[in-house]
């Protein structure tokens, strides 16, 4: 198979898009790959390390504000455009594949007009503005949420496939206490806020960091927040950590997760069936995290709390309830009946369809 693929900004488009290029190689080795990225967003460095061929694009997402930057952002969008149909052109690709973020507006466009195969993938529970756009572009449409297909126009071009990166969590290796210097007999609570951590959160944590508990507790504060964080003083039960490489493998060890609610991190904590806290962030796109968190609390999945309603008191409580036997129990068997545990397969299948 020849497959374009573009997604850009964030880890939750970027690593989606890889476990979907993973199992393409992984059925078909000798699968020619190329990744259509921004020139100056996150996925210009991961990627390579990936081993795939890598071609950037100046491209910036419209601003709500400034006119100006809006003109010069069109200009940039077109240029990227003809830039994408030479591409596409020289690949002479079987398929492309959209995984969101605005950068794939212009390779789906591009390969729409060639009319080459066409797939894109929405992660989160309210599709993203460039998928909304482009469904009518596409041949074939995947969703991580069923709640997502209602904002699509077209039902019978939709599936839902869940989130491609449940699959990797499934087939991740099991971190050891030992690695992270806890006690093997007491339960674990992982509280994380994104890679790149929340200073709000961040505040708000430290009144229930510095009681001692009965359980162990990792902190992860970000990158960002380490430094100043670390001069606290905590109980001997709270670890702090400013990042942690292999989130998944660490998920495999943990009781209870309190954690945002990027589509990713739920992928995983469904394919996981970890007992969960979720706090999703108020500061993205169209609230997604809001629904995404609520897709789960509908199915009685997880106990989600706002971020303006956190205290000590409520994280307290929350936690005590996902570490009771009885609800844990009730929580993973209603997680069953959500996640999807092959969707980088089913993704598969659809594009040999195509």
């Amino acid at each position: 198979m020849r497959v374009i693929i573009t997604a850009g900004g964030t880890g939750g488009h970027i690593y989606p898009a890889l476990a979907i290029l993973n199992k393409i190689k992984e059925s078909e080795p000798k699968s020619e790959i190329l990744y259509i990225g921004t020139h100056n967003r996150m996925e210009k460095d991961i990627v390579p390390t990936y081993g795939y061929k890598y071609i950037p694009l100046e491209i910036y997402g419209l601003s709500k504000k400034d006119l100006l930057l809006n003109i010069k952002n069109i200009g940039l969008i077109n240029k990227a455009y003809k830039k994408c149909k030479k591409i596409i052109k020289e690949f002479n690709p079987d398929v492309v594949i959209g995984v969101g973020g605005y950068v794939t507006f212009p390779v789906i466009k591009a390969a729409y007009k060639l009319k080459v195969k066409t797939f894109i993938h929405e992660q989160n529970s309210i599709p993203g503005k460039s998928n909304r756009v482009l469904e009518r572009y596409v041949n074939a449409v995947g969703v991580s949420f069923k709640d997502s297909i209602k904002y699509f126009k077209n039902k019978d071009k939709i599936y839902f496939t869940g989130n491609p990166c449940s699959e990797n969590a499934i087939k991740a290796k099991k971190a050891s206490k030992s690695d992270f210097n806890i006690d093997h007999d007491k339960k674990l609570v992982v509280i994380v806020q994104g890679s790149l951590g929340s200073s709000s959160i961040n505040e708000k944590m430290l009144d229930f960091l510095k009681t001692k508990k009965d359980y162990e507790i990792i902190y992860i504060t970000g990158k960002n927040y380490y430094d100043e964080f670390i001069k606290n003083k905590f109980p001997n039960n709270v670890h702090v950590y400013s990042y942690v490489e292999n989130m998944i493998s660490l998920l495999k060890i943990t009781d209870v997760i309190v954690s945002r609610a990027g589509a990713s991190s739920i992928s995983e904590i469904l394919a996981l069936k970890v007992p969960s806290v979720i706090i999703p962030s108020p500061y993205v796109a169209n609230n997604h995290q809001y629904y995404n968190a609520l897709s789960l609390k509908n199915n009685d999945a997880c106990i989600m709390i706002e971020e303006k309603d956190l205290t000590k008191n409520i994280l307290e409580k929350s936690i005590e309830e996902c570490l009771n036997k009885d609800r844990a129990k009730a929580m993973k068997k209603n997680m069953e009946n959500l996640s999807i545990l092959d969707s980088s397969t089913k993704i598969y299948n659809i594009l040999k369809k195509l």
